[in-house]
């Protein structure tokens, strides 16, 4: 319980460093939270490879939004800031521990995405870290139906790295 208590802190920690900072020295403060994360709260390479993939996902996703228009950022470019990524990374240090769950039944996974991903998004927007192309309300409305299945994905990605970890283990004798 306590470490879940200290995983969602750090998660917003890290969040705060990230949409306020931006890509500046403020980012440290996110990659310490990781930091911590990966050496106290969850010590296995499995996490490691689920933060890698749900790096990987988030940023395929975001940058989509991003030449499509969507998505707006101070410096242009193909991919989203490094400061997304990275908070795409602390996302998923979220997955098995503070909201682990909602990964069943499905559906709260599903309504956490659909609530949670475009609230942050527009929290992200409110504080200046990235603009609407669309105008908020259009975008608030996207945003829902793309989380709404994004979080699920998010939740079987972290089931299945979880499932194969135990299932690589060597049996105990």
């Amino acid at each position: 319980m306590l470490k879940n208590l200290i995983n969602a802190g750090l998660f917003q920690l890290g969040w705060f460093a990230c949409v306020l900072g931006g890509n500046s020295p403020w980012l440290l403060l996110a990659f310490a939270a990781l930091a911590i994360h990966l050496l106290w709260i969850s010590r296995s390479w499995s996490e490691v490879r689920l933060i890698v993939a749900v790096c990987a996902l988030g940023t395929l996703v975001d940058s989509a939004l991003l030449n499509a228009g969507v998505f707006e950022f101070k410096h242009a470019g193909v991919l989203i800031p490094l400061w997304l990524i990275v908070l795409w990374a602390l996302l998923a240090t979220t997955l098995r521990h503070c909201l682990a769950w909602t990964a069943k039944p499905v559906w709260r996974a599903a309504l956490l995405g659909a609530i949670g991903g475009p609230l942050s998004y527009y929290a992200g927007q409110r504080m200046g870290a990235v603009a609407f192309g669309l105008g908020v309300w259009p975008m608030l409305a996207v945003l829902s139906v793309i989380w709404a299945g994004l979080f699920v994905v998010l939740q079987r990605l972290a089931d299945r790295i979880s499932s194969h970890e135990i299932q690589s283990r060597p049996a105990d004798r």
